[in-house]
């Protein structure tokens, strides 16, 4: 194994911080996009995984996103659910993203990356709810297919049933947090690399 994927003292430590602030990150006020239902509201958690993604590899930035959801399972309202959801969107992102950009170490990888991420995202987010997060979270917690189509049409008159509510409503959601926060990494990335390195 290579150095820069081996988990060092140093890489884990970094991981660890990282995740901490993403968790920390899923802790603040989200919120709600228009058109979306209220409970599918945006954060900026994935911001240090793709951060370790890009400085540490793919591998680190999946990490960040499965310890930030294992620290999130203490304060679930979903029985995990939820966080179950956001492991498999948030893993998915950040690991074609930063694979990408694994081997194209340019601004160009980065961008090339981040857009396929956020292609990634928004099949594996419309699979993923349409085959085992929606009807497992409707299992467990009670609640029918109807309830959250009727929410969503409330302020998305367009979706109508369960598949008009994975194309208009979870496939656009998932695209919009992919290229927001892919672009305020881009941003901001050079300005916190160097601290990785301390």
């Amino acid at each position: 194994m290579s150095r820069r994927n081996g988990l060092t003292l140093r890489r884990m430590v970094r991981i660890a911080i990282l995740a901490a602030i993403a968790f920390v990150l899923m802790l603040f006020p989200s919120f709600p996009l228009p058109f979306m239902p209220p409970f599918m509201s945006w954060d900026a958690s994935e911001i240090p995984a793709l951060i370790a993604g890009f400085s540490m590899g793919p591998v680190s930035g999946v990490l960040v996103v499965l310890v930030k959801n294992l620290l999130k399972l203490t304060q679930t309202s979903t029985f995990g659910v939820g966080e179950l959801s956001n492991f498999i969107i948030g893993a998915s992102y950040v690991f074609s993203a930063s694979i990408v950009y694994h081997y194209i170490r340019t601004r160009k990888g980065a961008l090339l990356g981040l857009t396929l991420g956020t292609i990634v995202i928004a099949i594996v987010g419309a699979l993923s709810n349409y085959y085992l997060i929606l009807p497992f979270y409707i299992r467990v917690m009670g609640f029918d297919i109807d309830t959250i189509v009727g929410m969503t049409s409330e302020v998305n008159r367009y979706v109508t049933d369960f598949r008009s509510y994975i194309i208009l409503a979870v496939v656009p959601f998932n695209v919009f947090k992919g290229a927001s926060v892919g672009l305020i990494t881009f941003f901001i990335y050079k300005y916190i690399k160097p601290l990785l390195k301390l």
